[in-house]
């Protein structure tokens, strides 16, 4: 093969890994550098096969839990190496289905369900190791909200904008899609509405009646903010509890994760200010 017909296949291979990834106003550096990639590599292995994305989401939920029995048993090294790996097939699983154009509404509600349950495993997990109960109970309610605020804050940076956050997707009415919006209902729709609650009282306190103009809303809900949102995603924040597993500090972890709730609040408040000093800069004007 000469070097034309090397540099198309160059050219198609970036052209199908660029189509495989979720578009983001938000980047996650770390995802977008290594997990992306290699999770490109195993979906394109997949992809002639009649492996579905949802069993690839049944996969990493296995060995996620499987990592968490590990944390457990004080096997910090090997469930180290095993986050990393759910991370990768974690962005397999929605990779694929784009490379398929087979994304679904149960593919979606599972991801974040059985995400969650991993995530509740892993911080059980690191409180029964390290006897601090109380301490993994609130750093998990803060990983939580992180990845919740995260998902939020793209929604609300997209609707500002007049775009949709991403494609609808319907399923037939199936007894498994059926109980999976029943979860997701119960479960994650109340904190999607107390965030976005809390996203607009804040821009509304700035701001009063001002925080209904569109050039407002599209400063509070600034890219840098959306960006730093998106790099405490459960990527990164996976990486860094394979660092502490590594490195036999799960004790250190829940403080943490719970030190990391400073940054939306710094946020708030930079934003707070910009948005006051941009109307108060054009109340200035029309006097």
């Amino acid at each position: 093969m000469g070097n034309e017909g090397l540099a198309q296949n160059r050219q198609a291979l970036l052209k199908a890994f660029q189509a495989s990834l979720k578009a983001r106003p938000g980047v996650e550096y770390i995802n977008l550098v290594i997990f992306r990639p290699l999770g490109f590599i195993v979906a394109r292995a997949l992809l002639p096969t009649r492996v579905k994305p949802e069993q690839v989401v049944i996969a990493h939920t296995g060995l996620g839990l499987l990592a968490a029995g590990c944390l457990a048993r004080g096997w910090e090294r090997a469930a180290a190496v095993l986050l990393q790996v759910v991370t990768v097939l974690d962005n397999t699983d929605g990779q694929l289905a784009r490379l398929r154009q087979q994304e679904s509404e149960l593919g979606r509600y599972l991801d974040t369900e059985l995400d969650t349950l991993v995530n509740t495993a892993l911080f059980a997990a690191i409180g029964y190791r390290t006897r601090g109960w109380r301490a993994s109970l609130a750093a998990l309610s803060a990983f939580t909200g992180l990845l919740s605020w995260d998902f939020n804050l793209e929604y609300l940076y997209r609707v500002a904008r007049g775009e949709v956050l991403r494609a609808a997707v319907r399923d037939p009415d199936r007894r498994a899609v059926q109980l999976a919006r029943a979860v997701y209902r119960l479960v994650f729709a109340p904190q999607d509405a107390m965030i976005r609650w809390l996203e607009e009282l804040g821009l509304w306190l700035s701001v009063g009646h001002h925080a209904r103009e569109e050039r407002v809303r599209r400063s509070w809900w600034h890219p840098i903010v959306v960006t730093v949102a998106a790099n405490l995603g459960r990527s990164t924040q996976y990486l860094w509890l394979g660092i502490f597993a590594w490195r036999r500090r799960l004790d250190s972890y829940p403080t943490f994760v719970l030190s990391q709730l400073l940054i939306p609040l710094l946020l708030t408040i930079w934003r707070w200010s910009a948005v006051r000093r941009q109307v108060s800069g054009r109340r200035e004007g029309i006097v």
